[in-house]
């Protein structure tokens, strides 16, 4: 079986690339709702392609009103679904080797927004399902592939369609990485805010603005600042950024000066590869000796709570960690300051041993100090699928068979498509040891990785289903 299924995708590699670089160049980040699109055009536009696509390699298809779509392999009782998902985060700034939305080969990877995220990965399941239907390989159950349009702004897709199907017995998702992931720690996607008395003293910050999702670390910040002169505000943004390595721009115009903060954008589930502006903003306006106002005191508030390279959670008092599922993540990603109000959100990654006690009720009580609420108050909780299922060990005797290397599971701060799904893990796209700037500029997807998980993929819906 396995020579056969290798020697499908040496014959169909390149139409599987094509294929993912169709999806890539549309772009489906999440966008003003339309009727009958409620998640935009994008989605809409890349959810139709996708089962066109299916469609002429001979699948029934199904559209749940461009909330979802799914693919099923044959029309045998499910026992398996892939769940992957053809939505975005925003393009952000940076890109180097390509436009966001032009995919681009170089050097054995293919660049572009969602090419590892996850619309590369969706197709080399459609790519797999395609194998074993084209291979004529006899099955016992059925296998369905879904993709989703709402994966990157809070799921609501997902809710829909488990509102009109069932669960499958087993499901993963390629949508993390390999071997398996069994574990998504809980946490908390935080939001705050707070009035206060507008300041009319200067010098001082009349607005500051950063972030483009709540799962996102931000790259990009911007702060205006009246009545001081542009070469002292200078010397404190390049201290800051001596020690952080965030790069800052500024302009004057009259006694205004903009300063633009540039970072690196990251998925929140690993702040610690980003290098998040907004923190360092923080740190530029808390370290200018502006005249003491509420907004300036609420400002430098956020600075020590959520200090920027801090994204373990000790100034804010909730780091944790345990055995299993590891360290505890935060990072504080929007925030919008016009002098007499803030808003903002953080994004918390937490461990099986968090409690509502000791991270909610800590973090409201550190803001609260401040003046700044804490709006809402409900974690959402971890995801745990035993290592020693039966389920676990098919997919990793899987991975075995295609790599060579020894299969084992692991756990991940972000929360996938699977989180609330009784059998659900992650399982692909990405390998050990490769970094694909997932949610950053210039995001890839290594080609043989893609094809070997098609390959993967292929024999795990053969062995699940038989």
């Amino acid at each position: 079986m396995k020579e056969l299924i290798e020697e499908y995708f040496e014959r169909n590699k390149d139409l599987m690339i094509e294929d993912i670089a169709k999806l890539v160049r549309i772009k489906s980040d999440r966008q003003e709702a339309k009727e009958g699109k409620p998640f935009g055009e994008g989605p809409a536009e890349v959810l139709a392609v996708a089962l066109e696509t299916a469609s002429k390699m001979g699948f029934r298809t199904c559209n749940y009103d461009n909330y979802v779509g799914a693919i099923d392999l044959n029309d045998h009782e499910r026992k398996l679904d892939i769940l992957a998902h053809l939505d975005v985060v925003p393009a952000g700034n940076g890109w180097s080797i390509t436009e966001p939305f032009e995919p681009f080969i170089r050097d054995g990877r293919i660049y572009g927004r969602g090419t590892a995220d996850d619309k590369g990965p969706a197709v080399a399941a459609l790519y797999a399902m395609k194998a074993v239907k084209d291979l004529n390989i006899p099955l016992k159950t059925g296998a369905r592939l879904i993709l989703g349009t709402d994966e990157e702004c809070g799921s609501s897709d997902i809710r829909y369609y488990y509102g009109v199907e069932t669960e499958a017995p087993m499901t993963f998702s390629p949508d993390t990485g390999f071997p398996v992931v069994n574990i998504e720690k809980g946490g908390l996607q935080g939001s705050f805010a707070s009035e206060f008395e507008e300041s009319n003293t200067t010098p001082g910050v009349s607005s500051l603005r950063s972030g483009v999702k709540s799962n996102v670390v931000p790259g990009d910040s911007i702060a205006i600042i009246e009545g001081m002169e542009l070469d002292k505000i200078l010397g404190y943004c390049n201290a800051v950024s001596e020690r952080t390595g965030v790069v800052f721009e500024l302009s004057t115009s009259g006694n205004i000066t903009t300063v633009k903060a540039k970072g690196i954008q990251v998925h929140a589930a690993t702040p610690g590869k980003g290098n998040n502006a907004l923190t360092a903003m923080l740190e530029v306006l808390s370290s200018i000796p502006f005249p003491e106002s509420e907004g300036i005191e609420k400002l430098r508030a956020l600075n020590a709570i959520f200090p920027h390279g801090d994204w373990l959670g000790k100034s804010a008092g909730v780091a944790m960690s345990d055995e299993l599922s590891g360290d505890l993540t935060i990072s504080l990603n929007i925030l919008d300051y016009d002098g007499s109000s803030l808003c903002g959100s953080f994004d918390c990654r937490a461990p099986l041993c968090a409690t509502r006690e000791n991270l909610v009720d800590v973090i409201r009580e550190r803001l609260a100090r401040h003046g700044i609420r804490l709006e809402n108050n409900d974690m959402y909780p971890p995801h745990h699928v035993s290592g020693e299922s039966p389920f676990v060990q098919t997919l990793l005797k899987c991975y075995e068979l295609y790599t060579g290397n020894k299969g084992y599971c692991i756990a991940i701060g972000g929360g996938s498509y699977v989180h609330r799904l009784k059998n659900g893990v992650g399982f692909g796209c990405t390998m050990p040891g490769t970094d694909n700037n997932m949610h950053g500029a210039d995001e890839f997807a290594v080609i043989d990785e893609l094809v070997t998980s098609a390959k993967i993929f292929a024999q795990a819906i053969i062995e699940i289903c038989q």
